[in-house]
């Protein structure tokens, strides 16, 4: 583990707690996922796409979670998610409810929200990995955790989400 950590402090001490082990891997910033792979070459791990959408109401968001070489068409992913009309969120919702910016989306932002309103979808085939990596709040830097260390912090931090098929 560096010294220095970059990301948010309470992170690291909501898994420190949580006894979910972790390895910090430091970078230039990567706010998708083409530069992220520039990074992600050594590291053993799943690593994901992180999506957040809004509902065509804006009363509903969603922070979808797939393996990042998978291509995401819109229309598909509604009819699959079967929640209506879906939008990329704008950043000052993203701000409001994961308390992150632009090219940092990442499922540890789950722990800025207080309100659990955001509903995660997984791609199913996610569970079969035994580590899975994402940013750590921050895009200078990725965090690779077992997979059963980031379903303990799913239920933890207490918002909904499901398994779903996201391509066939």
């Amino acid at each position: 583990m560096a010294a220095v950590m970059n990301g948010d402090p309470k992170l690291y001490e909501l898994l420190r707690q949580l006894e979910i082990d972790f390895e910090y891997y430091g970078h230039p910033a990567a706010p998708t996922v083409e530069e992220a792979r520039k990074y992600w070459k050594d590291l053993d791990a799943t690593h994901c796409k992180n999506l957040f959408f809004r509902n065509h109401k804006g009363n509903r968001h969603y922070l979808v979670i797939l393996e990042h070489r998978q291509e995401l068409n819109i229309r598909d992913l509604e009819q699959r998610l079967k929640q209506g009309k879906l939008s990329f969120a704008s950043p000052e919702r993203l701000k409001k409810h994961l308390g992150l910016t632009p090219g940092s989306v990442t499922p540890f932002g789950l722990i800025n929200d207080q309100a659990r309103h955001v509903h995660l979808f997984l791609d199913k085939n996610l569970a079969s990995s035994k580590t899975i990596s994402f940013h750590p709040c921050i895009n200078t830097a990725s965090l690779v955790i077992p997979y059963d260390g980031f379903l303990k912090f799913l239920h933890h931090c207490g918002n909904t989400y499901e398994y779903v098929q996201m391509y066939d």
